[in-house]
């Protein structure tokens, strides 16, 4: 016994060691995440003070590198050549921002069951079916068709390298040490996934298999009536009755009706939050007498931010703005005599066509009456603790074959496919489009750097201290019949096929408008009288007709005005809706008249505090389930889209009496009055249900729940929840609950080349949990304040605002 009694403590401690240093399951080795010699004490930061200096040597420099870190941690960047420019652009991005950068790439990559294990797996082969890697392979093949951009590009990679070659285990970012992974080295192919990443967020949405099921289903006769291919209510990008200075060119035939075998799987759809402002108005109506630039792109609200703040200078170049962290140049910014910002397009470039195999083996498919061979690629996943895992993709001329329909109830007796084309698979220069773009100095050079830019097709409005303003619909578009891809397109017609590209001279575009301003919202590109098809789904309109409501009226602006706009929580949703719902709802059958009095009252802003937002916006919700979904729910075999809120209102307005109205589930035929208050009375009572009576758990921010939450789902410790900020989908202020203003930045350009900038993003420069800059930057963007950008000219230039000097030797 006494021997036993010696050696079960060893045994014990050699027990509790090898736990705390393996793995078990997705938990990390506690020991090493716990460790004070490497673990998660390690990644506290201290805080900066002013004064302080410091040299790092990065081997591969060609020169010198100064660096001048203000006092939100921006680096101001400057460099005797682009080569190391962008070297250290990639260098102090990863400083800040590695695991964010490497985990993104990783999920574009289709990689996340590398680091998550089987959980991750659907994902991988979701984004390697779509097409993920092999569209980032032909980015990369177009940036190496330009010089610059092959040395930004490069330049940046070895850079990210040099980062990570100076860490030790004790220097991971925390998220490796949860995570149980080390940095690998990054590659431009790495920068080429995170670009072609944006296209999947921004443009990947689809709706073409639903409609295709609402086509078998009711007919075209519904399907374009509950559907159609314009607006009930708009207000375009391009002003109304603007003239096209073109001659546009012979658009296609087009193919002959086909009614596909449409698909059971729900496809990812458009996202109405993810969306953006921006605008751009002339001089004539600022009280500077210089135009003023405003940008606010609706993204995922993230920590770490999507965004990273940064300005790089070097001969040639000094431009300031947002980058995205995984590749160089600024995407939305300024230099010293432009401005420019972004918003989604959300045009129609990606079509699906139902592909005839000849057999099982998918070696060959059916296409202009001959049988034609499929590419095969071939994808190997390896998940977390050894597994690999292999999958076969077959491509035809169009792109990947993403589904196979064998799936009841579209089983056919033949091997059918949905394959993909879509601009995003095609080689593109964006790298070139930035370079140029962070570069140009009036009108002329940003109209010749837009015509790289691919995809994601955006709005490019633009400033300059020459006076223009101006807005390009800029990316790269199929040229197509009318209406073609709204629905599933037969793979086996050459007249489906899409036979050109709209030219790029020929994109929508406003030059100095009449009206004094330019603005996009996400809404339709123009009027039905452009001569090309774009797409028959945009954005609602609210967002852009309250911009231009108000820009409309708008005198003597200042940068202060334009922010305030920017913050604007008025519901043009509600100013509509409001009256007609209350004409058609039965007031003695309410059953909560204290939430429909504070409606009444209401003066339609979505303030975070008020109440009735969250009683019209959940009121509506249950309306529009209330109205389609007994012939248009989300079903598990059939999934379909419901009509749009704008058809609804249209609905609402003619044909009050519509048979939509009723419930064909219910033996009782239901009216539109009976729908409108059965909605309010089950909205009130699933607000009731949720957050008890009406009280300040009603309030609009509690009920909508913005958070910017961590990038790993779940890390509520690492993130920030339920903050008070107003807005809303379909608000010009668009918070939601998991998106809205990533970046907001107004400029206000000068003939003396010293813009005068303001911006904020919603997290910190940081991407460490333990930094004073992780999430330093939320709590003024949720009041609707900006930061002054500190635009410095020279490495020179005195400001009590610059903390810390950076001297990068070779």
């Amino acid at each position: 016994m006494k021997i036993i009694s010696k050696i079960f403590p060893l045994f014990f401690a050699f027990v509790i060691t090898y736990l705390l240093n393996s793995s078990l399951g997705s938990v990390p080795p506690m020991g090493k995440l716990l460790s004070p010699f490497q673990g998660f004490w390690q990644n506290a930061e201290r805080k900066q003070t002013a004064g302080l200096e410091e040299e790092l040597k990065i081997p591969g420099l060609q020169a010198e590198v100064q660096v001048l870190v203000d006092e939100m941690g921006i680096p101001h960047i400057f460099a005797q050549n682009e080569h190391d420019l962008y070297l250290a652009q990639g260098y102090l991005t990863a400083r800040d921002r590695l695991w964010q950068m490497e985990f993104q790439t990783h999920f574009a990559g289709g990689r996340i069951a590398e680091l998550v294990g089987e959980k991750g797996l659907e994902s991988d082969k979701y984004q390697r079916r779509m097409g993920a890697v092999y569209g980032a392979e032909q980015s990369l093949e177009g940036m190496k068709s330009d010089p610059k951009a092959q040395v930004a590009v490069e330049a940046y990679s070895e850079g990210v390298n040099k980062y990570i070659e100076s860490l030790s285990p004790k220097d991971y970012p925390l998220e490796y040490k949860l995570l149980n992974y080390a940095p690998e080295k990054w590659t431009p192919l790495k920068s080429a996934l995170f670009l072609k990443n944006m296209s999947f967020v921004l443009a990947s949405g689809t709706d073409d298999l639903k409609m295709t099921n609402i086509l078998r289903v009711y007919g075209k006769d519904v399907a374009e009536d509950l559907f159609p291919n314009y607006p009930f209510e708009e207000s375009p990008i391009i002003p109304k009755g603007t003239a096209w200075d073109f001659k546009p060119l012979q658009t296609p035939e087009g193919p002959k009706d086909f009614v596909g075998l449409g698909s059971a799987i729900n496809q990812a759809e458009k996202d109405p939050n993810l969306g953006s402002n921006n605008w751009a108005v002339a001089g004539s109506k600022t009280f500077s007498g210089m135009p003023i630039l405003a940008n606010d792109p609706h993204l995922t609200l993230s920590l770490p931010s999507i965004w990273y703040q940064i300005q790089l200078h070097a001969p040639g170049v000094n431009v300031y703005g947002a980058t995205m962290p995984g590749a160089p140049h600024v995407i939305a910014g300024f230099n010293s005599n432009i401005a420019w910002g972004v918003t989604n397009v959300g045009s129609d470039v990606l079509d699906w066509y139902q592909v005839k195999f000849k057999d099982a083996s998918k070696k060959e498919y059916f296409h202009d009456g001959k049988w034609k061979k499929t590419t095969l690629r071939i994808e190997k996943y390896k998940i977390k603790g050894g597994k690999e895992v292999v999958d076969s993709i077959y491509f035809t001329h169009h792109g990947p074959v993403v589904y196979l329909t064998n799936d009841k109830p579209f089983k056919s007796n033949i091997p059918v496919g949905h394959a993909l084309r879509w601009t995003a698979l095609e080689k593109s220069k964006e790298v070139s489009m930035f370079y140029n773009l962070n570069r140009a100095k009036n009108y002329d050079e940003y109209v010749d750097a837009l015509k790289d830019m691919s995809a994601p097709a955006q709005n490019f409005v633009f400033a300059s201290n020459e006076g223009d303003i101006a807005l390009w619909v800029n990316g790269k578009f199929p040229l197509k019949s009318h209406l073609q891809g709204k629905y599933l397109l037969d793979g086996t017609d050459a007249k489906a096929d899409w036979v050109g590209y709209i030219p790029q001279n020929q994109n929508p575009h406003v030059k100095n408008p009449s009206r004094q301003f330019v603005s996009s919202a996400n809404q339709f590109s123009t009027d039905p009288s452009y001569p090309y098809y774009l797409g028959w789904q945009f954005s609602p309109s609210e967002r852009g007709r309250r911009i231009n409501e108000r820009l409309e009226v708008m005198q003597k602006i200042t940068i202060d005005s334009l922010r305030n706009l920017q913050n604007d929580n008025f519901n043009m949703r509600a100013r509509r809706w409001i009256p007609i719902l209350l004409t058609h709802l039965d007031v003695e059958k309410v059953q909560n008249k204290k939430a429909l009095e504070l409606l009444k009252k209401w003066n339609l802003v979505n303030d975070p505090h008020q109440i009735a937002p969250t009683i019209f916006d959940k009121w509506i919700d249950v309306l529009m389930d209330t109205i389609w979904n007994d012939e248009f729910a989300a079903d598990e075999h059939i999934p379909m889209n419901q009509p749009s809120i704008d058809r609804t209102l249209l609905m609402f307005l003619q044909t009050p009496g519509a048979k939509w109205f009723d419930n064909i589930k219910t033996k009782q035929i239901e009216t539109i009055n009976e729908d409108v208050t059965a909605a309010f009375n089950q909205g009130m009572k699933d607000l009731q249900d949720k957050n008890g009576a009406l009280g300040e758990n009603w309030e609009w921010y509690k009920a909508k729940e913005t958070g910017v939450r961590h990038l790993i789902p779940g890390m509520d410790a690492l993130s920030r929840l339920k903050i008070p900020i107003g807005g809303g989908s379909g608000i010009v202020n668009a918070s939601s609950t998991k998106s809205g203003p990533s970046w907001r930045l107004v400029v206000e350009l000068s003939k003396k080349g010293n813009p005068k900038a303001y911006g904020v993003y919603p997290g910190g420069q940081s991407g460490n949990p333990g930094s004073s800059h992780y999430d330093d930057l939320i709590d003024t963007w949720a009041k609707g304040e900006l930061k002054e950008l500190l635009f410095l000219k020279d490495v020179n230039q005195n400001s009590n605002r610059i903390k810390k000097k950076l001297f990068l030797l070779k």
